[in-house]
């Protein structure tokens, strides 16, 4: 049977030293298979690897046939947004906490990932944001998220006030602490906790979510994934953009925070038993006592 892969990147925690025996491990295993095995640059030093090939990510991104991330749902959206426009699939170990995107338990990797190399797997895109902040017109920051962006308030803590467009049209002006607008994937996060929906893997949409606003009539709207979301600071003494939570930009009065469907999905790799519904059971603790 023809092998699906060949090269294979391992990404790890960049800070993580309890990576130190899984995945020097995982890459031994990997080369006795007869694939070829690329570490991350920033992964080898931190673990001192020394006799595997290193790479960046962007020669990661055009040479590996599959990228497996050890690490938590934070080092995943990490590497989706370094990767994205690469068409390589992520397959995620779980070395942190929740792991919903990283489903792979790190004590059953080497049998799951034997699996996944000879073809048995489920893939599946999860669509990403691609996010521009305009100032008089002009491009002055952009970026990727894969979970969500938020427009929050600063440091000072006070209300911020925008106007949101969607295709063009307005649609609500708000006094919050921000809004969250968040893809499927990052539905289960921030969004989540504010009291946003939450959305199927599968559909094609972007939820609103604000945070905390001045007033009760403030909602969750879901609108298509093709639509152009458009926010207008208007007022705010300190606000800011944060992408995934990992990235941000300072914003000003009159700026424009431009989010669109960005055109190349991330590739999420899963076992054959992967079920997003048991995923949601597990993680909320849905049926089970506290």
């Amino acid at each position: 049977m023809c092998k699906p892969f060949k090269t294979i990147a391992l990404v790890g925690k960049y800070d993580g030293a309890e990576m130190g025996g899984s995945l020097p491990l995982l890459a031994d295993f990997l080369r006795q298979q007869g694939y070829v095995v690329l570490i991350a640059h920033n992964t080898a030093n931190l673990l001192d690897i020394g006799d595997h090939a290193t790479a960046g990510l962007i020669e990661i991104g055009e040479r590996a046939d599959l990228v497996v991330v050890l690490g938590g749902d934070g080092t995943m959206l990490s590497i989706a947004r370094a990767l994205a426009g690469y068409p390589v699939p992520l397959l995620g170990v779980n070395q942190g906490r929740l792991g919903f995107l990283t489903d792979v338990p790190v004590e059953g990797m080497f049998d799951a990932l034997g699996l996944i190399l000879q073809g048995e797997f489920i893939e599946e895109d999860r669509l990403m944001l691609d996010t521009s902040i305009l100032r008089q017109n002009k491009v002055i920051f952009s970026a990727y998220a894969l979970n969500d962006v938020v427009v929050s308030k600063g440091s000072t803590g006070r209300l911020i006030e925008f106007g949101v467009r969607i295709d063009g049209e307005f649609v609500y002006g708000q006094r919050s602490d921000g809004l969250i607008l968040a893809t499927p994937t990052g539905s289960t996060a921030y969004a989540l906790s504010a009291g946003g929906p939450i959305l199927h893997p599968s559909l094609a949409a972007f939820v609103l979510v604000p945070i905390s606003a001045h007033t009760l009539a403030a909602r969750p709207i879901v609108v298509n994934s093709q639509a152009v979301v458009e926010l207008e600071l208007i007022h705010a003494d300190d606000a800011r953009v944060h992408f995934d939570g990992q990235r941000h930009c300072d914003i000003r009065i009159g700026d424009l925070v431009r989010i669109t469907r960005s055109p190349s999905p991330v590739r999420l790799l899963h076992p054959l038993h992967y079920s997003y519904y048991r995923t949601l059971r597990e993680k909320l603790y849905w049926g089970k006592k506290l």
